[in-house]
C-alpha cells in the first residue's frame, strides 16, 4: 500500500489550522510516530528515498522551532509592555503635547501650530464634536505657542468640553492650502497598554498613543519653557552705609576691636599707648633726646 509522504509546505505553512498548531506544538514524538508508520505502510517495491524522510524530519524541526520562538517572541513583547509601562509612570502628572481633541476647562490651553510659509494671517479655527464651527480667532504668524482661551464668535466662552482644533492660513484674503494640525498639550490622568501599544489618557478622557506625543512639560507651565510659576525671592536685607571717614579707620570704641574686651583688658599693663588700624600695637619710632 502506497501511502502520501508530509508535504513540506503544509507543515511549514503559515496558515495552519488551530489543530495542526497544537499537533506541531504539543510533542515532538507526533511526528516520529506518523514517520513510523508511513515506513511500515510504504509499497515494498518502490521505498521511499531515505533522502526524504531527512527532508521530512528537518522540515518539521523547524517548524516546530519557529513556533517556539513565536511563543518566546510574545513572552518578551509582553515583558517590554510592563517595562514601557513602568517607564511611562514618570510621565503622569505631566502635560504632554499631542495632536488630536483638546478639552476645554477652566485654564486656557497651550497650543503650538505651524502657519503657512508667505501667509499674512492665521486663524485658529475651533469646532464641536460634531464639526460645528463654534470659534474662530487671529493668531500671531509662525508656530506659537498660544493660549487658547475658548471663545466664540460673540466673544462669550465656549462650554467645557472636547473640541477640535485647525489653522487656517491666508495670503491676501485667501486661504492658502488646507487647514493645518493644532498640537496641544493636557495633563497625563493615566498610562494604558492594550492591543494597540501603550495609550495615555488624557484630561477630559482623550485618548492617544504615547508615539504620538512630541513633548513634554511640567504641569502648571503657563507657556512652552517655562517653569510653573514660583515665588519670588526675597530681596536682599539693606546695608547702611557707613560714614566716610569711617570706611577706611578703625572703629573708635576699642571693645568693638576685640569682640567686647578692650585692648588694656588683653594687654593689661604693658598696653600700648596706640593701636593701628587692625588692633595691632604700631611700632615704635626712635626719637633722638
Amino acid at each position: 500500500m502506497q501511502t502520501s509522504s508530509i508535504s513540506p509546505a503544509i507543515a511549514a505553512s503559515p496558515a495552519a489550522s488551530p489543530a495542526q498548531k497544537s499537533v506541531i506544538s504539543s510533542d515532538f514524538n507526533t511526528f516520529l510516530k506518523m514517520l513510523t508508520t508511513q515506513i511500515k505502510n510504504q509499497d515494498p517495491t518502490t521505498p521511499m528515498d531515505s533522502s526524504d524522510f531527512a527532508v521530512q524530519l528537518a522540515t518539521f524541526s523547524g517548524v516546530e522551532q519557529q513556533v517556539r520562538t513565536n511563543e518566546m517572541l510574545g513572552t518578551l513583547s509582553s515583558q517590554f509592555g510592563v517595562m514601557g509601562m513602568s517607564q511611562l509612570a514618570a510621565w503622569v502628572g505631566q502635560e504632554a503635547r499631542a495632536p488630536g481633541p483638546v478639552y476645554l476647562g477652566e485654564s486656557p490651553v497651550t497650543v503650538t501650530y505651524a502657519s503657512a510659509a508667505g501667509a499674512d494671517r492665521a486663524v485658529l479655527v475651533a469646532r464641536d464634536a460634531q464639526g460645528t464651527v463654534m470659534g474662530r480667532e487671529d493668531v500671531a504668524l509662525g508656530k506659537g505657542p498660544h493660549q487658547w482661551q475658548g471663545y466664540d464668535a460673540q466673544g462669550q466662552l465656549l462650554p467645557k468640553g472636547q473640541y477640535t482644533l485647525s489653522l487656517e492660513s491666508y495670503k491676501g484674503g485667501v486661504q492658502v492650502g488646507q487647514p493645518s494640525e493644532v498640537q496641544a498639550y493636557a495633563r497625563i490622568l493615566e498610562a494604558r497598554s492594550g492591543a494597540n501599544g501603550t495609550m495615555l489618557v488624557l484630561e477630559g478622557g482623550i485618548e492617544v498613543s504615547a508615539t504620538a506625543v512630541t513633548a513634554l512639560r511640567i504641569a502648571g507651565s503657563n507657556d512652552v519653557g517655562t517653569a510653573p510659576d514660583m515665588p519670588e525671592p526675597a530681596p536682599p536685607p539693606a546695608v547702611e552705609p557707613l560714614p566716610e571717614d569711617s570706611a577706611s579707620a578703625p572703629s573708635a570704641d576699642p571693645a568693638s576691636q576685640f569682640g567686647g574686651e578692650t585692648y588694656q583688658d588683653i594687654w593689661g599693663s604693658d598696653a600700648p599707648s596706640t593701636l593701628d588700624q587692625f588692633g595691632q600695637p604700631e611700632p615704635e619710632t626712635y626719637r633722638p633726646d
